[in-house]
């Protein structure tokens, strides 16, 4: 280009390119373009959901957008089309989820019609015996592995103590949920991941996290192709007992980053899905990133990264608010609660902790997960450090560790929310109610601050957290101890003592 003049060539190249538009648009160049509609290729489902023969009536299958029920003799009639990739089942109550080799959850086939566009499935269901009224599942956020290194350790430590709990819970019908960020950019490690759902044995449901995308591409819907590959839709539902399931995609990727977001598909699949489920029962939604965290807000931030929390919920509670509804969140990589029109959200700390760095999260919660037992529709929860009793839900830190407060003795009660108590004891007297503020957990302070800290990792800094709690000493303590007691009568209970 010369003097701000097209070259011949180019000029007329763009008289040929002018030419080829509509007439309409040569006429109006602010006129949109006619939409080009491509032809979709309808495909038509038909099958049968049964147990031993026997058809089941009223189970839930979708396309990810609409949602059919079986009728009494167990069949079920879908139209959709390839814009879809899957037919899901939403297990029904009382019956095994069924599985890959590895115990990955398969309760999907992939779509794949003959020439006439047209397919028949089956699914053929495992009675659970005695039922599942009763059970249980943990849940493992941001597992987040990103070498061998990572790997290794996740594999020695938590993969063993994840059997011991699940022993612990008896014959319990038991699944497990990995609630995003199994990897760390790294999906090549999906192999190793498997290798230790298969050495768990039992059922792992997977949630997509910002970290487990196909980053190379340039949209949302491409980005969970190999998640996809290996564990099937990236949305669906289950039910348990008396208690319907919902995993949730609520990642965003535009190409080069992320934010939270639940997509239209999936909102429309939601409102369909709940359709079939009673106005009343409990809900229990798994999703990576939080709905709302009060993250920002102990941060000193006037608004939140739009990474870090769904920039639509309001929609999403709206179609959950008919329900008891739990969401249950990690990507923070902290111990967090909120409640917003009834429904509660619970962050939960990460497996890796602070990025496979030691042995606690940014807010000095243990490397751990979740346990969740269920009775008919009562939800009872712990949380599990990594490697620890049950019973280990305080860290206690002596006068002086916090120094904001020179004169006050910390207790970091990670999994607290509303409903728990803490009390402190001097010498065996009952003091009272220890104080809630929001503050640096010691312990992380002393192995994450300051950018030589961690080793391996010098980024990782501690985060403010509102689970500590403050009292002070009065002169000649000689010994403490808090006791937590949570929203089901559980009591914990951690000492220490005073120099003198």
């Amino acid at each position: 280009m010369t003097d701000g003049l097209l070259p011949r060539r180019d000029f007329l190249g763009a008289v040929a390119a002018l030419a080829a538009l509509p007439a309409a648009f040569r006429g109006d160049p602010y006129r949109p373009l006619p939409r080009r509609v491509l032809p979709s290729a309808s495909v038509r489902v038909r099958g049968r959901v049964a147990s031993g023969g026997r058809g089941l009536g009223g189970v839930a299958l979708s396309d990810g957008r609409t949602v059919v029920a079986t009728d009494r003799e167990g069949r079920f009639d879908l139209t959709t089309d390839l814009s879809h990739r899957y037919l899901s089942l939403s297990t029904p109550s009382g019956y095994r989820m069924p599985t890959h080799p590895t115990g990955t959850a398969r309760s999907f086939v992939r779509l794949a019609p003959n020439p006439a566009g047209e397919m028949a499935v089956a699914f053929d269901l495992d009675p659970i015996p005695g039922g599942d009224e009763r059970h249980a599942f943990l849940t493992l956020a941001d597992i987040q592995t990103q070498d061998q290194a990572d790997m290794a350790w996740f594999r020695r430590e938590t993969v063993p103590d994840v059997r011991r709990t699940i022993q612990s819970l008896g014959a319990l019908p038991t699944f497990a949920v990995a609630a995003g960020d199994i990897m760390w950019d790294k999906l090549g490690l999906y192999d190793d991941y498997e290798a230790a759902v298969r050495e768990v044995g039992v059922p792992f449901v997977q949630v997509v996290g910002n970290h487990d995308l196909d980053l190379e591409q340039r949209s949302d819907g491409r980005s969970t192709k190999t998640f996809e590959r290996r564990f099937g839709p990236r949305y669906w539902s289950f039910n348990r007992g008396r208690v319907h399931y919902l995993v949730l995609d609520d990642v965003l990727w535009y190409g080069d980053g992320y934010l939270g977001y639940v997509d239209d598909d999936q909102l429309a699949w939601l409102a369909a899905d709940l359709a079939h489920v009673e106005r009343g029962r409990p809900v229990v939604v798994f999703a990576h990133i939080p709905f709302l965290s009060n993250l920002s807000a102990r941060t000193g931030q006037a608004r939140p990264p739009v990474g870090n929390y769904v920039t639509n919920r309001e929609a999403v509670y709206a179609l959950l608010a008919p329900y008891r509804t739990t969401i249950l969140t990690g990507h923070i990589h902290d111990s967090d609660w909120s409640t917003t029109g009834g429904v509660f959200e619970r962050n939960l700390g990460a497996v890796c902790g602070g990025w496979w760095t030691g042995p606690i999260c940014y807010d000095g919660t243990p490397n751990g997960y979740a346990v969740h037992e269920v009775n008919g529709e009562e939800i009872r929860w712990r949380y599990q450090a990594t490697g620890q009793s049950p019973d280990f839900q305080i860290r206690l830190y002596p006068r002086g560790a916090d120094p904001k407060a020179p004169d006050e003795f910390v207790a970091n009660v990670w999994a607290f929310e509303p409903g728990w108590t803490v009390v402190w004891y001097e010498n065996g007297e009952r003091r009272g109610a220890m104080a809630r503020r929001i503050g640096l957990d010691p312990l992380a302070v002393e192995t994450q601050a300051g950018e030589e800290l961690p080793a391996k990792r010098g980024w990782v800094d501690p985060v403010p957290t509102g689970h500590l709690f403050y009292a002070p000493i009065a002169a000649g303590a000689r010994e403490i101890r808090v006791e937590a007691t949570d929203p089901f009568g559980r009591a914990y209970s951690a000492s220490l003592r005073q120099p003198g």
